[in-house]
């Protein structure tokens, strides 16, 4: 063989065996995803039915955001506002519960249609774990204050985790631009789950979209190391198409039905907002684990 092509083709499996190498660090080797969103079975509107449809095209886990369904979250209004609907895909359902399931005493209906999905009856909250991720529900309509049971099992619970990425979720948002607005009740939880360095908030409530800037335990911008928060209240309840948008919010839409989807990757992510049939708001992007 002449020396020229020798070298060409040594140049070339050169370039072959960087690739592969590549591919093993950057690949979207072995994905996991969620799709989120909550304030969802409202009888009297199609939403529910509308979200269920866009969903039962996607794989994955579904984080049911709290406010499954309206007016009380009696078990009527799951049999006839939710099975319908979201029900179908009960089985796949990380659920936590929101106020107007509460609107029932202890949530009866909530734990009573969900069993031991939704935790410990009474608690709510739970965690499970997913390929490189920690997945964990809160319950913010109980008692979440810095000496809580509740933040006490939060502190084990992140303490205990081997996994390097941390997902949290619940219903009232620590954050929010909409009519709702800031949840100050969550402010320990938050506080915790940045010291841990958790990347994700998932939370409902305010019927509509948002998404906010990687923030630190205090509330302030912190790229590198704070937790991006999304505010899903877009299942199917009525949309609140009004805002008083804060200097950390980055997206927002409040007339558009959807569920937001995460891929979750080793280290890293990406979401993206998608619209029911018909629907044109979408956000999509993609970020990395917070780190230390």
């Amino acid at each position: 063989m002449r020396k020229s092509a020798l070298v060409r083709l040594l140049f070339h499996f050169g370039f072959a065996v960087l690739g592969l190498h590549c591919l093993s660090v950057y690949g979207d080797d072995s994905p996991v995803t969620v799709i989120a969103a909550g304030d969802i079975g409202e009888c009297r509107l199609p939403g529910a039915s509308l979200t269920a449809n866009l969903i039962e095209k996607m794989e994955g886990d579904i984080l049911a955001v709290g406010d499954l369904v309206y007016p009380e979250g009696a078990p009527k209004d799951y049999i006839k506002c939710y099975e319908p609907t979201w029900g179908r895909f009960k089985a796949r359902t990380l659920p936590t519960p929101g106020n107007h399931d509460y609107g029932t005493r202890d949530a009866a209906g909530y734990f009573g249609y969900f069993g031991t999905q939704a935790g410990e009856i009474g608690k709510g909250y739970y965690s499970v774990d997913r390929p490189g991720w920690h997945i964990v529900a809160l319950n913010s309509n109980i008692d979440a204050r810095a000496d809580s049971e509740q933040v006490a099992w939060l502190q084990h619970d992140l303490a205990t985790t081997q996994a390097s990425c941390i997902l949290a979720f619940w219903h009232h948002p620590r954050y929010s631009s909409g009519p709702h607005g800031n949840n100050n009740h969550m402010a320990a939880i938050w506080e915790i789950l940045a010291q841990h360095h958790a990347s994700i908030v998932i939370s409902g409530h305010d019927h509509d979209y948002e998404r906010l800037a990687p923030m630190d335990g205090a509330g302030q911008i912190d790229v590198p190391h704070g937790i991006r928060s999304f505010v899903v209240g877009t299942g199917g309840a009525r949309l609140y198409n009004f805002s008083m948008r804060s200097s950390i919010s980055e997206a927002w839409n409040g007339n558009t039905w959807g569920a937001l989807k995460l891929t979750l990757f080793p280290g890293r992510y990406r979401w993206e907002f998608v619209p029911i049939e018909g629907g044109n708001y979408q956000d999509s992007g993609e970020g990395r684990c917070a780190t230390e």
